[in-house]
């Protein structure tokens, strides 16, 4: 029988396989416990392994099952808003009367208030004090006149002598006619303390040295007033 002798590159060949062998082992033998606390591998069919970092997640895709093996990833829901509500406007409802200016207001009994409104707005409301029940304010639609930055209101304008019991001249700031017959609305500081509360002027409406300012500096002429729930008579207009 004839047998033939490997030659030396064959056998050169099969050393160098063995001792390749033998090293790949070793080096799988050592890196054992460096990977015992690596990150998770998630495998997925086809494809090669995937290294997930730690604190990574893979998202979830609608529709797709999830892989085995890989890290879950929690639902989480965003809670719907509460329905909105539109706030309505405290106060009262504005009065239906014809305004050139934008502006309208309304002096009201019942609570000791004036409330303007400007192009349909509540801009402001004011505490008051208006004529007394020896000299009730008449209720009515006023309409705004001349201003006067300060002046002497004298009652004997309406035939009160100054000097009878019912009489006086009185200094005020920021009057703002509203009537030929001697109402206004002006800064009284020395009814401050009742405006709000209850009525104590000859007839005009009483409010506080810095809301004549505003009502002075602010509202132009021809704007209406309103005025309601006194125990007056009705205004006249015109008068």
């Amino acid at each position: 029988m004839f047998t033939s002798k490997p030659s030396r590159r064959a056998r050169k060949g099969a050393t160098r396989r063995v001792v390749a062998t033998i090293i790949g082992a070793a080096a799988v033998t050592l890196m054992l416990p460096m990977t015992a606390g690596a990150a998770p591998v998630t495998v997925i069919p086809g494809l090669p392994p995937v290294e997930v970092p730690e604190g990574w997640e893979i998202p979830e895709v609608p529709g797709v099952p999830q892989i085995p093996g890989a890290p879950s990833t929690p639902k989480t829901t965003t809670p719907e808003p509460p329905p909105t509500t539109t706030e309505t406007p405290k106060g009262p409802a504005i009065p239906n009367v014809k305004t050139s200016t934008g502006w309208i207001a309304m002096a009201d009994d019942a609570t000791h208030q004036i409330t303007w409104w400007h192009n349909g707005n509540q801009v402001k409301t004011m505490p008051i004090s208006m004529g007394s029940d020896k000299h009730p304010t008449p209720n009515g639609v006023y309409y705004t006149k001349e201003k006067y930055r300060d002046m002497y209101m004298d009652s004997s304008t309406y035939g009160v002598p100054v000097d009878s019991a019912e009489g006086y001249r009185t200094y005020v700031e920021y009057a703002t006619r509203m009537s030929w017959d001697g109402i206004f609305i002006h800064a009284a500081p020395w009814s401050v303390e009742q405006q709000g509360r209850s009525n104590v002027s000859h007839g005009c409406i009483n409010i506080s040295t810095e809301n004549g300012k505003w009502v002075f500096n602010t509202i132009p002429r021809d704007t209406p007033i309103v005025v309601r729930g006194t125990i007056g008579p009705d205004y006249i207009p015109g008068s």
